[in-house]
């Protein structure tokens, strides 16, 4: 089972920079495809990036051009370089582990969240 452990959030001004990165556990890490997903208050845990094991990657429409999913596999590790921040993007954002499956995105497992918020 792999284990994950997240870190990089924090307050940030609207138009300002983050990047999360998410420890990985586990000799199986770059079998895996992973995720970023990210639940705001009284709202629904939705995906907002994903990546293969062969660095293919997908984006929530949301975040398209400013927010860029990576994967070191050396270092066990997941990022999620955010630029551009809004106001809307604050929210506990999680990382996850997963499949793949006719190019839909399916986690398995996941790290206790980071949260993020960005003021106006």
């Amino acid at each position: 089972q792999v284990q994950l452990v997240e870190s990089g959030g924090g307050l940030v001004q609207a138009g300002g920079s983050l990047r999360l990165s998410c420890a990985a556990s586990g000799n199986i890490f770059s079998a895996n495809a992973m995720g970023w997903y990210r639940q705001a208050p009284g709202k629904q845990r939705d995906l907002v990036a994903s990546i293969t094991s062969g660095g293919s990657t997908n984006y929530a429409d949301s975040v398209k051009g400013r927010f860029t999913i990576s994967r070191d596999n050396a270092k066990n590790t997941v990022y999620l370089q955010m630029n551009s921040l809004k106001p809307e993007d604050t929210a506990v954002y999680y990382c996850s582990v997963g499949i793949t499956l006719t190019a839909n995105y399916y986690p398995t497992g996941w790290g206790q969240g980071t949260q993020v918020t960005v003021s106006s």
